[in-house]
């Protein structure tokens, strides 16, 4: 029965893009009417999410009549191209054919067969939408499978529903939600072929198509850039990766919700809307700057920012729940000056000097070589450019076996506020200053305990006595690990030359 099911798959399928690629144009390709007003803007806005492709091999999936494979042919060595129709691999091939570094292939992608580890990136732009669920998943297999370690998967969907115009009596496609998306992508992995390790994605970014959402109100097309990378055990180990254990562990929808109602509308960072004035106003932000906020959570201080001071913000945070939370409310606040992505901090690449300030709230506490990462910020400032950090650190060890357990629990890395300024200076930060504000961290703690009193009945109601007792405890804790010295606070701000 599944093979019959299967080969009637394979059939519509077939007759589907028969129908749609009789001219191999670029209309049939993307069915859309608008296709080559769409390309003008797209195709420059996707190739700049691309990392380096200098000395790369790259596998281009579902190539259709070449709209991105002149362009990666002049990235990388050398382009080996796939797609299911013969039109379509003709009218690349003749386009295309004149490059001495590109392989054009006919292929059904469920039946490729490649070298393991001949490529080093894969590109994908509407393919994986086509594909089931099980064809999808062994079709990421074999794509860590033909990836080198530290490869890159970059694929591109409609999630949700159809984007182009085109008449369609018949319609293939699968529209996933982002979030299924993700959870496939990361829950697949494979043993090296001696069985010593495992491998498997972790997600660098995940971001809109703004060109959709400006041309067509359409914030549904959605791209993905991910790493192949070993597998840890850690305690996490039920979880593929340490986005996913973040998005089902602290910060799951509801208990990000409830950090929320401690905190202020807004914020899921110590003191709310209250600190996070105090420590933009040290910035001096100027109207027109370019502001990336590393761990935005749920975007408070983004949208603080962009109408306080004008500025343009990028805000990053691995959760896809703290994410989701902060585009609802991007839709409601309308600044299209705030953008939002999934990201992986110490994966993400970005031009040397391409923003005038980073801030960073309470989140590299998750981090555990803060030096690599600053030397990242380092480069990503332009000359001049300020950095603001507020993060958890820790007193000189012994610490308490309390504070052990705790952070062995949540698998922070903390260093003291003064071992934290030397990694700034180290990764070539100047007029490094460093403030330990435990005293200021204890006084805000204390000033959420009596706000979450008068609010007892609203918090129960909005969410239960048990989410209560559990938040407050949680603060109570915080508290008791602050006043015995184990749990610092600092500030620190900086500057590149």
């Amino acid at each position: 029965i599944d093979q019959i099911y299967t080969a009637v798959i394979l059939i519509n399928m077939t007759e589907f893009w028969k129908e749609h690629s009789k001219d191999a144009t670029m209309e049939e390709m993307m069915l859309d009417s608008r296709a080559r007003e769409l390309t003008e803007q797209e195709l420059p806005e996707i190739l700049s999410m691309l990392p380096p492709l200098d000395g790369y091999r790259v596998l281009e999936l579902g190539a259709g009549i070449g709209r991105y494979t002149s362009h990666l042919l002049t990235m990388a060595t050398h382009v080996t191209t796939v797609d299911f129709m013969e039109s379509f691999v003709e009218r690349n091939r003749r386009d295309n054919g004149h490059h001495g570094n590109a392989t054009f292939v006919q292929a059904d992608v469920t039946k490729l067969a490649l070298p393991h580890h001949s490529i080093n990136f894969i590109f994908s732009n509407w393919l994986l939408m086509y594909l089931s669920d099980e064809e999808l998943t062994c079709c990421l297999e074999k794509m860590l499978n033909w990836l080198q370690p530290g490869g890159f998967l970059f694929f591109r969907e409609s999630c949700n529903h159809r984007s182009g115009d085109c008449k369609r009596d018949f319609n293939p496609t699968c529209y996933r939600s982002e979030a299924q998306y993700s959870h496939l992508a990361t829950s697949a992995q494979v043993e090296a072929s001696d069985g010593s390790q495992t491998f498997g994605f972790e997600i660098v970014f995940k971001k809109k198509v703004q060109t959709y959402v400006e041309m067509k109100n359409n914030p549904n097309q959605i791209c993905w850039l991910l790493q192949k990378v070993p597998r840890s055990s850690s305690t996490q180990n039920r979880f593929s990766t340490f986005q996913q254990f973040l998005d089902n562990q602290q910060y799951t929808r509801r208990g990000i919700l409830r950090y929320e109602k401690m905190f202020g509308a807004g914020y899921v960072s110590t003191g709310g809307p209250s600190t996070t004035k105090e420590f933009v106003d040290l910035l001096n932000l100027k109207p027109g700057q370019k502001v990336l906020d590393v761990g935005c959570g749920i975007g408070g201080g983004d949208f603080y920012m962009a109408k306080t001071f004008g500025v343009d913000v990028l805000g990053l945070d691995l959760s896809d729940n703290m994410v989701d939370i902060a585009m609802e409310r991007a839709r409601t606040e309308r600044l299209p000056s705030v953008q939002f992505e999934v990201a992986d901090a110490t994966k993400r690449t970005f031009p040397e000097g391409s923003f005038d300030v980073i801030y960073s709230r309470d989140t590299i506490l998750h981090i555990n070589d803060k030096l690599a990462l600053f030397k990242r910020f380092h480069s990503w400032l332009k000359p001049g450019g300020q950095l603001l950090i507020s993060d958890y650190c820790c007193g000189e060890k012994p610490w308490t076996p309390a504070f052990e357990a705790y952070v062995r629990q949540r698998e922070y890395v903390l260093y003291t506020p003064s071992e934290y300024g030397k990694f700034l200076k180290q990764a070539g930060f100047c007029s490094v200053h460093v403030e330990d504000r435990t005293a200021q961290f204890i006084q805000v703690i204390q000033t959420e305990l009596q706000r979450a009193e008068a609010i007892k009945e609203e918090f129960i109601q909005e969410f239960s006595e048990e989410d209560y007792f559990a938040i407050v405890d949680g603060w109570k804790e915080k508290l008791e690990r602050s006043k015995t010295g184990d749990q610092r606070w600092g500030l620190f701000h900086a500057i590149r030359k």
